[in-house]
């Protein structure tokens, strides 16, 4: 669904396309066989044998569709990006066989600070950020177990981006990469 976003030039067909995503995320849990499109038979292939139904992803869609707002973007986008994320995390968390409340309030941080990293509106941007910390101010100091850790890195990153401000660090460097290894060791999380 990502992909769709990044790629839509024309703003109206966005949402179109996605439902075309959320259906045949849908359609797997009726048991009809994947469409020819790879990404969709990994999943039947991948997740949906490990209890994750086509409709708990299908509901990624909201989040991804609030993109497609028009700016300066409402506390209501904020809300369904940060849904996106606990979603996204909830559902990884389940094929690493741990889930918790903390991992699911990880991904809503993560993911709001990934969308300021790509929004071009400074309001909408400023907005997102400042729900990113008060969130991340609840989980300063949190502890994730091991086995979390591949998707509690994620949000050890973009609480470093909440410390350091814009403009934003690329993704692709020594101190980001830094800060994952340490936090794939301690399993804590810094203060924003």
């Amino acid at each position: 669904m990502g992909d769709v976003v990044r790629t839509t030039t024309e703003p109206m067909l966005g949402p179109i396309r996605l439902a075309w995503w959320r259906e045949r995320l849908e359609e797997l849990d009726q048991d009809k066989p994947a469409p020819a499109e790879p990404r969709l038979q990994a999943v039947q292939r991948e997740l949906v044998p490990r209890g994750i139904a086509g409709t708990e992803i299908a509901a990624l869609e909201r989040g991804w569709l609030s993109l497609f707002d028009p700016f300066p973007w409402t506390v209501e986008t904020s809300e369904a990006v940060w849904f996106r994320g606990r979603t996204l995390f909830w559902l990884g968390a389940r094929v690493l066989g741990s889930p918790d409340e903390a991992i699911q309030s990880a991904g809503g941080i993560w993911t709001l600070v990934d969308a300021a990293r790509h929004c071009s509106d400074g309001p909408s941007r400023a907005m997102l950020l400042d729900q990113a910390r008060t969130f991340a101010r609840g989980l300063a100091n949190a502890r994730f177990p091991w086995s979390l850790r591949p998707l509690s890195m994620l949000v050890a990153v973009a609480v470093r981006d909440l410390r350091r401000g814009e403009p934003f660090e690329a993704e692709a460097t020594p101190g980001r990469a830094s800060a994952m290894l340490a936090h794939r060791f301690s399993g804590r999380l810094k203060q924003p």
